[in-house]
């Protein structure tokens, strides 16, 4: 089981790189939750369907992944994501996202994102 957790985060970062909210939905139980550490946790796939919705610009987020570790019903991915807003301004990020598999579905995601400290900077003089 644990290729195929993995072969489905690769199918959820395609997903998220194509503004693709119904295609990371299909990977994902009923009662899924998504906690932004230190920010919020959102619960069940409508719930996160109308998070992802306020979250959509045009241009899809750039996935990299460095490193995915699988154990058990978890696969960790770690990597860099970058986007444009929908205001233009272009920021990149950090991230490890953490996933658990409950019966071949995601049952819960855990993400760590850290903004680069180049954009941090910027973001501090721009104020």
């Amino acid at each position: 089981m644990t290729e195929r957790n993995v072969e489905i985060v690769g199918k959820v970062n395609d997903a998220f790189s194509n503004n693709d909210t119904e295609g990371f939905l299909a990977y994902c139980a009923d009662d899924v939750s998504w906690t932004m550490a230190g920010d919020r946790t959102v619960t069940g796939k409508d719930a996160i369907r109308a998070f992802m919705g306020e979250m959509q610009c045009p241009e899809p987020p750039v996935f990299t992944v460095d490193e995915t570790i699988a154990s058990g019903d978890s696969v960790a991915c770690y990597g860099a994501m970058s986007m444009t807003d929908c205001d233009g301004k272009q920021s990149s990020w950090t991230y490890c996202d953490i996933y658990r598999f409950r019966d071949g579905k995601i049952a819960e995601l855990r993400s760590f994102v850290v903004m680069d400290k180049k954009e941090e900077t910027a973001t501090e003089a721009s104020a």
